[in-house]
């Protein structure tokens, strides 16, 4: 899974995304949680950033307090729920960041390990959005990460984990077209592991 990422380059999201207003007023973070509000990069006229909240509200929801806010959603089956299937052919975004974290169990405790990709200083997971609003027209974005099984790197650490889309795949992913089964299967395939480096974090309390 995904829990906590970080987004700390932000300077450099403008040239790494090719945005007009990269920032929003956002201030880097080390440890982004759920249901913080981030960047994420949608399509419109061009690619922009936009300001959304962690953790998915359907646009069909009537009470979003009592609704489920997922947070993830698995590669494998975004075809099988009516929560993520329309959003997969519509509204895919990127999540910028420039690492995450996951938890290792030694010696009784559990230490956080940081996870990063080794050439590129911001990169992308592969997200989904909604926009929910309600009768009054006040108006909620929230965005979704997709995960896939964990590659050899971080599977010690977790069985899952977040989908890290290849540059190359960014603009294909951030499309409005719709995108063929097959190839969605690839695009959302694991990160080369040899790509990327982790290694333990110890800090007492997150920023």
């Amino acid at each position: 899974m995904c829990g906590r990422y970080s987004l700390i380059c932000i300077d450099d999201l403008c040239g790494r995304f090719r945005l007009l207003d990269p920032t929003l007023g956002f201030r880097s973070h080390f440890n982004i949680a759920p249901g913080s509000t981030n960047p994420v990069i949608v399509a419109h006229e061009r690619a922009e950033a936009v300001m959304m909240q962690w953790g998915l509200v359907p646009h069909w929801a009537k009470d979003i307090t009592a609704t489920h806010k997922p947070i993830n959603a698995r590669a494998e089956s975004l075809e099988e729920k009516p929560m993520f299937r329309d959003l997969l052919k519509s509204k895919r975004c990127l999540v910028p960041a420039s690492g995450f974290f996951e938890w290792k169990k030694e010696a009784g405790h559990k230490v956080p390990f940081y996870i990063h990709v080794k050439d590129d200083p911001i990169f992308s997971f592969a997200g989904l959005y909604d926009i929910w609003q309600n009768p009054a027209g006040t108006i909620l974005q929230t965005y979704t990460i997709i995960t896939t099984a964990a590659n050899e790197l971080v599977a010690p650490l977790h069985d899952r984990m977040p989908v890290i889309l290849r540059q190359d795949d960014e603009i294909r992913w951030l499309s409005r077209d719709v995108i063929p089964a097959e190839e969605i299967n690839r695009i959302l395939a694991q990160y080369p592991a040899e790509g990327m480096e982790a290694y333990p974090h110890h800090f007492n309390t997150f920023q």
